[in-house]
């Protein structure tokens, strides 16, 4: 998901609007999820300053929408995220490496339709912690959490033709790759091409079958 969601000009009062139900409680806050490499939990105001750190360089914004350019920016994001939780469109987990306490990075999933029949995912991780097994480790409790949890059945991604990390992370996971969308987003005035991939829930379950539950925690 290299568009972000939320953008500055987001930064005002919430309109109702009508979303289909989703099981679990989510909607009241994200379940903690431990994986064997990190721990994904609800973002919190107090991991703004690690996020800003992490996600400002350019190594690892230059595939994604610019990112907040200060902390309170992502103190803002932090509560737009929430508020967006609660009204059921948006889940966003922070990433936490057994041993600490901050987050690293993040994951993103977002209804393209209503109740999430399909839905979009993306994620950011500071560059310290790439090639590290902790996107594969993260990566399989959202899709399995947007699978499970948000009955999602059909969950896409986009990546950059040239984010080949981002591509090579996405197959790794089990994504099949669609096509090409030509010139679909804007970087620095530039359009680019983007990769679509998708994950099916029927392909994840079978994948599970496979792999054994002993996979997801």
């Amino acid at each position: 998901m290299e568009k972000m969601p939320y953008q500055p000009d987001m930064d005002r009062p919430m309109t109702a609007t009508t979303t289909a139900t989703v099981t679990s409680d989510w909607r009241n806050a994200l379940p903690v999820r431990m994986g064997k490499k990190v721990t994904l939990r609800e973002l919190e105001i107090s991991d703004a300053p690690a996020l800003f750190a992490m996600l400002t360089p350019e190594e690892v914004s230059r595939f994604i929408s610019p990112p907040p350019t200060t902390v309170e920016g992502f103190e803002k994001f932090i509560t737009w995220a929430r508020a967006e939780r609660a009204a059921g469109r948006y889940a966003c987990f922070a990433v936490v490496p057994h041993g600490m306490s901050t987050a690293v990075g993040l994951f993103q999933v977002r209804q393209l339709e209503a109740g999430f029949a399909t839905a979009e995912w993306g994620f950011a991780l500071g560059s310290a912690f790439w090639g590290t097994g902790m996107f594969i480790d993260g990566g399989q409790l959202v899709v399995d959490f947007a699978v499970e949890t948000l009955n999602v059945g059909r969950l896409e991604a986009r990546a950059c033709v040239a984010n080949g990390r981002g591509n090579g992370a996405l197959r790794k996971l089990g994504a099949v790759q669609e096509g090409v969308l030509r010139r679909s987003f804007l970087k620095n005035g530039q359009f680019l091409d983007q990769m679509l991939w998708s994950i099916l829930a029927e392909e994840w379950r079978q994948a599970k079958a496979v792999w054994g539950q002993g996979v997801i925690h």
